[in-house]
């Protein structure tokens, strides 16, 4: 099965990335399922549903989220609906709408999804997420699970990776939004990668208009962000297993003109 896990789509830039590339790519690497970070796909914060709507027609099959999935609060009903293909940190506090794991089966083989958050400078109040993973991965044992871990630093994400090592399939870090150059299958045979970039405008700071940042690193009182515009990168991986085994990972990484 060859798994397509890609980076957090960053507002219209990334939405109509993916659009125009999503086809090729899924033919071009045999994609069996897709998975994609949403939760910067509306103006960079939080997701609309009208535009999840939209990305779902084109062909994800679940869609994970991070610290900004409640930024547009429309899509709590969304979240709520188990019929629904989006899911949101498992490890928010108890009571919060949503679910962090999605579980189905591709042929014989099943799976799931599984969306948790870092908690180093990130927001207070999470469940630590390595004992929310001891906890929900009791239950998956027979799975090909794909762990999104959405987290800002990269001593916790490694740090989770070799934790989960030998009982999560893959550890796909996101979040930061910059790809780093340490895809590879940990020593008890989890894929990792502790950031897979993002989907977005490539002539920017994280998808943000580069002039915006760079004024507010310079002057009070700071300007509003604005998504950037131009050429466009899209930051994924292709997990590929046999069986429950994962036989590799490989980052890619592309841009172009829209």
């Amino acid at each position: 099965m060859n798994i397509l896990f890609i980076g957090d789509i960053y507002g219209r830039p990334g939405r109509s990335a993916l659009k125009k590339l999503l086809p090729t790519l899924k033919e071009e690497i045999k994609a069996d399922f897709v998975i994609a970070n949403i939760e910067n796909a509306s103006s960079g914060v939080g997701v609309t549903v009208e535009s999840y709507q939209d990305l779902k027609k084109l062909g994800v099959d679940v869609f994970t989220s991070g610290n900004h999935i409640f930024d547009k609060r429309e899509i709590i009903p969304v979240l709520k609906d188990r019929n629904e293909i989006i899911i949101r940190p498992a490890n928010f506090q108890e009571g919060t709408p949503g679910r962090g794991v999605w579980t189905g089966e591709i042929g014989t083989t099943k799976l799931a999804v599984v969306n948790l958050m870092g908690r180093v400078f990130m927001r207070e109040g999470l469940e630590d997420p390595f004992r929310a993973a001891d906890r929900i991965l009791t239950d998956l044992k027979d799975c090909v699970v794909i762990i999104d871990f959405h987290a800002e630093a990269t001593s916790e994400k490694r740090a989770f990776g070799y934790y989960v090592d030998g009982r999560a399939s893959a550890v796909i870090g996101t979040h930061t939004h910059v790809p780093t150059a340490d895809a590879q299958m940990l020593p008890k045979g989890t894929a990792y990668i502790t950031d897979v970039g993002f989907t977005g405008p490539q002539e920017s700071v994280l998808g943000v208009d580069k002039e915006v940042i760079i004024h507010n690193f310079l002057t009070s009182p700071s300007a509003p962000f604005e998504v950037a515009g131009g050429d466009v990168e899209i930051g994924a991986v292709v997990i590929k297993t046999k069986g429950k085994k994962v036989s590799s990972i490989e980052h890619i990484r592309r841009i172009f003109e829209l």
